[in-house]
């Protein structure tokens, strides 16, 4: 795995995290629609609980899901302070800090760290090849 794969993982995960909220919400939605439908026969005194039921055991599992991705998301991003403290230069670190652990755009990181953003992409080849991935990881 190269350093910027293994930089990237945290977004990833987090955007990952982020589309299963928005199926949560979509499933929340749609667990509080309710229709009627006006009939001129009587009703037969039972309802379709059973898609209910299905809704809310998928938003469960879906919780669950999510949890698990937000527990080895801050275990990812703890690791990856450890490998962008290893880098010697202030500078470098505060650049991968912003991209990895923040998730910032080139233009909003030149902005913070008062550069142009051909800069700060020539800041961040150096930074990654003054980054190593930690032992173990594939």
């Amino acid at each position: 795995m190269s350093i910027k794969e293994y930089l990237g993982q945290a977004y990833r995960l987090d955007q990952r995290i982020n589309s299963k909220l928005e199926q949560i919400v979509s499933l929340r939605e749609l667990s509080t629609k309710a229709t009627s439908t006006l009939t001129d026969m009587p009703s037969s005194g039972t309802r379709n609980v059973h898609s209910m039921e299905g809704i809310i055991v998928k938003m469960i599992d879906l919780e669950n899901e999510i949890n698990a991705d937000i527990d080895a998301l801050v275990d990812l991003k703890r690791e990856l302070v450890l490998a962008i403290k290893a880098v010697e230069n202030p500078e470098y670190q505060t650049l991968l800090e912003l991209r990895y652990l923040c998730f910032k755009s080139w233009e909003q990181i030149a902005v913070a760290m008062n550069y142009s953003v051909r800069n700060i992409y020539k800041m961040h080849e150096q930074a990654l090849a003054n980054t190593t991935v930690p032992t173990g990881v594939q």
